[in-house]
């Protein structure tokens, strides 16, 4: 019996490959080529399945070019990358790899946060250019952490996770808003009050952004809800490109009328709006908030799981549209 045939859009570890291997007739892009909607469906025609990474749209038009395809495996938490009704609606199951990331995310969001209101990578780069010749009492001087009020917006594993880090480990008050209240016990565990989006906006400190992509979440932040924070206030996106308008952010950190923001995703990634690399008070990460090593290889084992016990038992550990495994 012939082995299913899947493709692996990007390169991930060898050994990764070496299991799938062992299961499927596998043909993958271990030199990292990227490239347009229509090599990808190029490379899935006469696939049964697809290793997939953020950056690999799966819509209606791949769908109907690339009939044999069963299921896609991301090795992303966030599958903003794919149309979910329209795979739901040809058959072919969506998976992703939440869980596994989510202390690794948070300890970089809170990084981020850090390097944002101490200025780390302004000074950085400061010192680099042979600029510091002498010490002076305002130089570089930023905002407090620790004892300031951390706003979360998406109070899901990652923002529960950021709360705890603040409130525990520096005295944050810690408020969050989310599109349904957490219980009361965990509200306690993470020692976070819910308030409404504008009042976060006016309140916090450090307002931190993890909630998920969606047409409904699109410039959740723009120039209206940055008009909203204090100019002493601090904003960081480690969610998803698209939840803050770009544009809209440069111009309010240009004319400083809020201090300073930290970013892990951009709207069309890896383009960076423009704007963004003149202004001096914004620390710029290239979506890395989940790459450590262990991370990072526990979701491709997670992604290569879900491929291989949709192919050996009809089921998988973390799908996305799990109808679809009903209606086989």
């Amino acid at each position: 019996m012939s082995k299913p045939k899947i493709f692996v859009a990007r390169a991930i570890f060898p050994e990764v490959i070496t299991r799938l291997e062992q299961h499927f007739d596998v043909q993958s892009s271990q030199r990292d080529e990227t490239g347009s909607k229509a090599l990808l469906i190029e490379k899935l025609q006469g696939k049964d399945g697809a290793f997939t990474t953020g950056g690999d749209r799966i819509d209606a038009e791949v769908l109907a070019a690339c009939p044999k395809l069963k299921i896609c495996a991301n090795m992303a938490v966030g599958y903003n990358n794919f149309d979910l009704a329209a795979m739901t609606a040809a058959g072919v199951l969506a998976t992703n790899t939440p869980d596994v990331l989510t202390e690794t995310t948070a300890d970089f969001g809170f990084a981020l946060l850090m390097a944002t209101a101490r200025r780390i990578a302004e000074s950085e780069r400061y010192l680099r250019a042979g600029k510091w010749t002498q010490w002076r009492y305002d130089m570089f001087s930023g905002s407090d952490v620790h004892g300031s009020t951390l706003g979360i917006l998406g109070m899901g594993r990652i923002g529960q996770g950021i709360a705890k880090r603040g409130a525990h480990g520096f005295g944050m008050k810690v408020i969050y808003h989310n599109r349904s209240r957490l219980d009361a016990a965990l509200e306690a565990d993470c020692k976070a009050g819910y308030v409404s989006k504008d009042e976060l906006l006016r309140t916090a400190d450090h307002v931190v952004l993890v909630l998920p992509y969606s047409p409904a979440s699109h410039h959740a932040i723009g120039a209206a809800e940055l008009a909203l924070m204090k100019p002493t206030a601090t904003l960081v996106n480690i969610a998803r490109g698209g939840i803050v308008d770009d544009a809209a952010l440069a111009l309010a950190l240009r004319d400083k009328r809020i201090a300073a923001a930290g970013l892990d995703v951009f709207e069309g990634e890896p383009r960076l709006h423009p704007d963004l690399l003149t202004v001096h008070n914004v620390v710029l990460t290239p979506h890395i908030a989940s790459a450590t090593v262990p991370t990072r290889l526990a979701m491709a084992h997670l992604a290569a799981d879900n491929l291989i016990q949709f192919f050996t038992q009809n089921k998988a550990l973390t799908p996305l549209n799990p109808e679809v495994l009903v209606k086989r």
